[in-house]
């Protein structure tokens, strides 16, 4: 093997198209596909931070008019060829860029429709400050979502929404009539769709792909995170099933199966509510219920604990005297199981929290923001 290629040098494997540099490629976290000139190579640099003058071209193949005839050399070295579409990036910035890093995964409380004008309630303002994080520091290429709203059509698989273009689900009731005319702009990938449903079976988790809509456990929260107008999200929307079933470590070991979609700019969000009891609901202006407390209390620490003993914890969260009061029925909670998941060795804190009636509002963050 050359002395170029070691755990210590940073790879861009490129193709050169034309003298005039155009803006075509993506980064991945060791390597990056870009464009600029006429020949198939790898641009050596020897650090992460790199500058210019620190890297070199070596080609080794000159380029036809086939734009195919690279394709070999890209699944030698895992890259995938529809990422192209994700993320444009300038070949003026190959040699001054670094891979861009891992993305944190986040637990949400999404809340009901209202939320979307409660502009006064403190949970509003929390959502809006995670959305603006997203955006403006994670910078990440696409979203993967797991809603409390959806659940697979059996207890032994999960569904990915291939759909590019999805209608908005409007899975709530008795609400006033401008509820349901509400849009949310969005759009799916089935590029990246195919890609979950490739890695969840090279992991042992059966997924189907189908196209249905987005439910309001996605974009009722996300119009809060990700106003349209404010803070866009600008990038694809995937979302997943959970699977019809209570069981989580099987939930557990979702996220664990999607955890390496987080090197490659994928944010993975959980939605759903720490406490979600809606028989509750009308004890809302009286304060909060005892188990609303407690259980978030008891979530806060299964999150925080080390992550090697987390998955332990989360499982015994379920098991709780007070878990069947918070929780009726567990959908609501199993995503915070999925991204707990998914954040592999890295460590969970309660962003934010607040008891209200049936409910807790606890906002989750796993692993750390790292401007990209």
């Amino acid at each position: 093997m050359p002395n170029f290629l070691n755990a210590h040098t940073l790879f861009f494997l490129g193709v050169l198209l034309a003298a005039i540099p155009i803006p075509l490629g993506v980064w991945t976290d060791h390597y990056s596909l870009a464009f600029p000139h006429q020949y198939l190579g790898i641009v050596v640099c020897d650090s992460v931070g790199v500058n210019r003058k620190d890297c070199s071209f070596q080609p080794f193949y000159r380029r036809t008019n086939d734009t195919n005839i690279a394709k070999p050399l890209y699944e030698r070295f895992g890259l995938d060829l529809d990422w192209w579409k994700l993320q444009d990036i300038s070949t003026a910035s190959i040699a001054n860029s670094r891979a861009m890093p891992r993305t944190p995964v986040y637990f949400v409380s999404h809340g009901g429709p209202t939320i979307m004008e409660e502009t006064s309630h403190p949970a509003y303002a929390k959502l809006q400050a995670i959305g603006r994080e997203i955006t403006q520091e994670v910078k990440p290429k696409a979203v993967v979502v797991f809603s409390a709203h959806w659940q697979a059509d059996g207890p032994n698989a999960v569904e990915v929404n291939t759909a590019t273009d999805m209608d908005l689900i409007y899975d709530f009731y008795g609400f006033p009539a401008h509820y349901y005319k509400m849009q949310y702009p969005h759009r799916g990938s089935p590029q990246l769709a195919g890609k979950v449903i490739e890695t969840f079976r090279k992991n042992g988790v059966h997924a189907e792909g189908v196209s249905r809509g987005l439910d309001h456990g996605v974009w009722a929260g996300f119009m809060v995170m990700f106003d349209p107008k404010t803070n866009p999200l600008n990038v694809p929307i995937v979302q997943v099933s959970l699977y019809d079933s209570e069981d989580p470590e099987r939930h557990y070991a979702l996220g664990q199966a999607l955890s390496s979609l987080r090197d490659e700019g994928v944010q993975i969000i959980g939605s759903g509510m720490a406490v979600h009891n809606l028989r509750d609901l009308g004890r809302r202006l009286g304060g909060s219920t005892n188990y609303a407390v407690t259980f978030e209390d008891g979530l806060k620490a299964a999150v925080e604990t080390k992550p090697e003993e987390r998955r332990e914890a989360m499982t015994e969260l379920l098991k709780r005297p007070d878990a069947r009061k918070a929780h009726p029925s567990f959908e609501h909670l199993l995503p915070v199981h999925v991204v707990a998941g998914a954040a592999g060795g890295e460590s969970g804190k309660q962003l934010w929290t607040m008891a209200e009636g049936g409910l807790a509002w606890g906002q989750y963050r796993f692993g750390e923001v790292v401007a990209s």
